[in-house]
């Protein structure tokens, strides 16, 4: 039997990478390094970042470059992002970043076997490309965005398949926040081991 080769990436494309404070879930508020990947086929209709879904639109980068880019700013944290992250192998990326002293964050939303080495896996999944089941054990914290009420079976489905210390959320999709908000607000009373995670970066206007 052939042993299968795994390709290690190590230039990426990367769309956009800047610091700013994390507006999402369990270190919300807290700041950090962003590093958005190009590419995704994981197709979300509510996408507010369709433009990285083309990764041959964007620069390729070394990881080397961008920790350059990060010392210059009192970062601690770096989280990797998309696009969706794990369309790559992540394992040299993440070993260069931690070798350098930051800790690694990563917002996936599954559907990729999952690579590198993680502080913290805020996982999303979605309805348009289910996540791999051998991922859902590593999640640190499950974020589940709400479009409709029928999202709610969606959330707990996954829930259930978690570690047992994964921290839930459920968020508002930016466009139907108003709308959503209340339903998510009366299922989180009666259900109180999820959490409200709101875009807070988007009511500050930062990045």
């Amino acid at each position: 039997m052939k042993k299968e080769i795994i390709h290690i990436d190590t230039s990426l494309p990367v769309m956009e990478h800047f610091y700013t404070l994390q507006g999402e879930g369990f270190h919300q508020g807290r700041a950090a390094y962003f590093i958005r990947l190009g590419g995704c086929d994981v197709g979300c209709v509510w996408c507010d970042v369709k433009e990285s879904w083309d990764a041959g639109k964007h620069p390729r980068a070394e990881v080397r470059s961008l920790i350059g880019e990060i010392k210059k700013t009192p970062a601690e944290i770096v989280v990797i992002t998309g696009g969706e992250p794990l369309m790559y192998n992540l394992d040299e990326w993440t070993k260069k970043l931690q070798s350098a002293g930051l800790k690694t964050h990563m917002e996936p939303s599954g559907a990729y076997p999952l690579s590198g080495r993680w502080d913290w896996i805020c996982l999303s999944p979605k309805k348009f490309k289910a996540p791999l089941p051998r991922i859902l054990p590593h999640a640190h914290e499950l974020k589940v965005v709400v479009f409709n009420k029928s999202d709610f079976d969606w959330a707990e489905k996954y829930a259930a398949l978690v570690s047992p210390h994964c921290k839930l959320y459920l968020q508002p999709e930016w466009d139907k926040s108003p709308l959503i908000t209340p339903e998510i607000i009366e299922y989180i009373k009666n259900h109180p081991k999820w959490e409200l995670s709101l875009q807070i970066h988007k009511y500050v206007n930062v990045p």
